[in-house]
């Protein structure tokens, strides 16, 4: 998509939002979507504040700095320069004449801090100008977190060798323990690596096994030096993130969870019931909204889950977000499903990704979370992706 289609594509969407414009500010590399979204090479030194202004209507407009006046050249619009503090702030008046509200990478209150990419003093003077200051946050994942064709049917293909990689990682566990062989979370980690590799998979960091009291440990990740090992009766809880190796590919992202022996207790059994019923209730309400033609936002997803947890009585034990954004990296930038640590009012929309994964951790004996990905088609349909999901904790040894 050339850099003039974008800015059509942007243009239009601020007349959705009701918004007179976009202004996107850099300095430093502070503004990690301002680069980004407006395609800027990056092999340009941006030392200097720079601000692009795309109003809903007409020309865009850009402020740049004197020494490096041509850094936003590959963008259309007419230029402005400023060498001093003062000529700056002249020029950032004359880029928004007549402008009363704008988009910035802001969130107040910070509520959504993936966002928050301009600092207050920016924002202070922005407002000195008489400029009305609103969050971009849905401005930013429109061109941020939604796939094309070609990374959805990726992503599919990915979130299929997951799954089967799920499997073959309890296979693995079996062959071990029946031969009586040594095994630990970190022989299991660098099976599913291996795997990864001949699928032609990569990822940012290293899948996760984790056994007993380190399942309740939502972060953990053993290591070559820190792991503890595998034997019967032990519970396995597997989470595994990949995306093909190669540009602009976008992360599938799992958890799968399994017992050591041939049948599984009943004090597992009873927490991961509760884990599926929050899973599948955040799910049906995804279902359930789109399919009746009704906005949603992430944190009213993040409602619905947790409320199964809270009636159910495990409301306490349930410590993070129901879910997150999933795109080129593993933690995206749209809509997380997140009503705990952050209040997330980003509409969900077509084109993209995200994870639904409630955990119950209980310290010092063991964590239970069922991960599933979740897509929103470009006609509205749900897609669960990496079928089956897990209905029941595995019996490894069966």
């Amino acid at each position: 998509m050339s850099i003039q289609e974008k800015i059509k594509l942007i243009q239009e969407a601020l007349c959705e939002e009701r918004l007179e414009g976009w202004l996107l500010y850099d300095f430093r590399g502070s503004n990690v979507f301002a680069g980004r979204i407006l395609d800027l090479p990056s092999h340009i030194m941006q030392t200097r504040r720079y601000f692009y202004f795309i109003p809903a209507q007409g020309l865009p407009r850009k402020l740049v700095h004197n020494i490096e006046q041509f850094n936003l050249d590959s963008l259309p619009g007419d230029k402005s320069m400023y060498v001093s503090w003062q000529s700056l702030e002249e020029g950032l008046r004359t880029l928004l004449a007549g402008t009363k509200r704008v988009a910035m990478e802001y969130s107040p209150r910070n509520a959504i801090p993936y966002v928050s990419k301009v600092d207050a003093g920016t924002l202070e003077l922005v407002r000195s100008l008489g400029v009305e200051v609103v969050s971009s946050a849905n401005l930013v994942q429109r061109f941020e977190a939604c796939w094309d064709d070609e990374q959805a049917r990726d992503n599919f293909e990915t979130a299929n060798h997951l799954r089967a990689i799920v499997d073959l990682s309890f296979g693995f566990i079996k062959q071990r323990i029946i031969a009586n062989s040594s095994l630990t979370e970190y022989d299991v980690q660098r099976f599913m690596l291996a795997e990864f590799k001949k699928r032609g998979l990569k990822t940012e960091s290293d899948p996760n096994c984790s056994v007993n009291a380190n399942s309740a440990n939502p972060h953990y990740e053993p290591t070559k030096e820190i792991h503890s090992p595998l034997k019967k009766g032990d519970f396995v809880l597997l989470d595994l993130w990949a995306k093909k190796d190669k540009p602009r590919s976008v992360y599938a992202d799992i958890t799968w969870t399994g017992l050591i022996g041939a049948s599984v207790p009943e004090e597992y059994t009873k927490i991961f019931d509760v884990v599926k019923g929050s899973r599948d209730a955040a799910l049906k309400f995804v279902q359930d909204s789109f399919k009746a033609g009704k906005q949603i936002c992430g944190f009213q997803v993040d409602d619905a889950a947790r409320s199964h947890m809270k009636v159910k009585g495990y409301a306490d034990y349930f410590v993070h977000r129901t879910g997150h954004s999933i795109g080129e990296e593993i933690h995206g930038n749209g809509a997380n499903i997140d009503n705990l640590e952050t209040r997330d009012e980003r509409r969900i929309i077509p084109r993209t990704s995200f994870s639904i994964e409630p955990g119950i951790y209980l310290p010092g004996k063991f964590g239970v979370r069922s991960e599933i990905d979740v897509y929103i088609s470009p006609t509205q349909e749900v897609v669960v992706t990496g079928l089956p999901i897990q209905e029941a904790i595995i019996p490894i040894l069966t």
